[in-house]
């Protein structure tokens, strides 16, 4: 009986040196890509310790006094540390909200165009703004919204309002602006993975929907939508892990002192706390927070999806 396991560890053994042998040029490809992930990803999580420290460069890591929690009550204690989290959440949320649905519709509608020349234009016109830089966009946003813009020409005309300075300067509509915006340069490229997913569909559901004499409204919402579900629920998953982990870098380009109250999140403030103020030690103890709150909406997400329906990440 003892000698079971043992037995059964030495048949693993030969079974992976076996499977190596046959395998061997699959898993030479792949140590690169091993390699890259420890040196990037994996090798970079030792900095976290400096969440714990009072770190300052000459020292190092090896040097810097430990300070235990007391970066994170400094992060917590911090009087706009509501705000920041409030901010973060409501940008975030907006943007899945309305950003989350825009590639899945734009995929939606290409797939319906016959003309091939006319789909590859939209395509490309939709596709345009995810490549310029991110600093042009937000120059082009706040022409676009200044107090002789179009768009707040386009807003005044429409509504019968007199917005006489940048619609940047009121803090109720950063918020809008920045979701539009971001919509703007990533519906092209969302779509095209679910552009990929429509393609693999099986014609012959459409021709069976046809015999049923399924119109387009009906084929869209008993196949099209049905075959798109696993790949819209693994993305909103993949969505929802990074809900606090709003970029600061446009946030920064557009952000003034008019709508620092809605525009202040909580990237913007590790980037001020750490890159710009130096303090190395409550940066990392805010972007540790950030990590652990991302990764519980992931696991709850990939939950909730796997007790409801038969796709999940794990």
């Amino acid at each position: 009986m003892k000698s079971k396991p043992i037995q059964e560890t030495k048949t693993l053994d030969a079974r992976l040196r076996r499977d190596f042998r046959k395998n061997k040029s699959l898993y030479l490809m792949v140590l690169p890509v091993l390699a890259f992930y420890i040196y990037f990803c994996y090798k970079p999580m030792y900095g976290v310790l400096i969440a714990f420290q009072d770190f300052n460069f000459r020292a190092g890591m090896t040097g810097s006094p430990w300070v235990g929690l007391e970066n994170f009550r400094r992060f917590f204690a911090d009087p706009y540390f509501f705000r920041n989290i409030k901010n973060t959440l409501v940008i975030s949320l907006a943007s899945i909200v309305f950003g989350f649905p825009a590639p899945i519709l734009l995929a939606l509608l290409i797939n319906e165009v016959g003309n091939r020349y006319f789909k590859k234009t939209v395509q490309t016109i939709t596709y345009m703004p995810y490549f310029i830089s991110l600093v042009v966009l937000c120059s082009m946003v706040k022409s676009f919204v200044a107090s002789d813009g179009i768009i707040t020409r386009l807003v005044n005309i429409l509504t019968g309002g007199t917005i006489e300075e940048s619609m940047l300067n009121y803090a109720g509509l950063f918020v809008p602006i920045y979701v539009i915006s971001d919509i703007w340069q990533q519906v092209g490229w969302g779509s095209i993975i679910y552009l990929a997913a429509l393609s693999g569909i099986d014609q012959e559901l459409y021709d069976a929907a046809d015999v049923d004499g399924a119109g387009h409204i009906k084929k869209l919402i008993h196949v099209t939508l049905p075959c798109l579900s696993q790949t819209i629920i693994v993305l909103l998953i993949l969505r929802l892990g990074g809900i606090l982990s709003v970029g600061y870098e446009k946030i920064i380009l557009l952000t003034n002192a008019y709508n620092a109250e809605s525009s202040e999140i909580l990237s913007y403030y590790i980037y001020k706390k750490g890159i710009a103020g130096g303090e190395y030690g409550l940066a990392t103890a805010a972007g540790l927070f950030n990590s652990v709150i991302n990764c519980i909406f992931v696991v709850g997400a990939n939950y909730i999806s796997r007790k409801f329906s038969d796709t999940s990440l794990w």
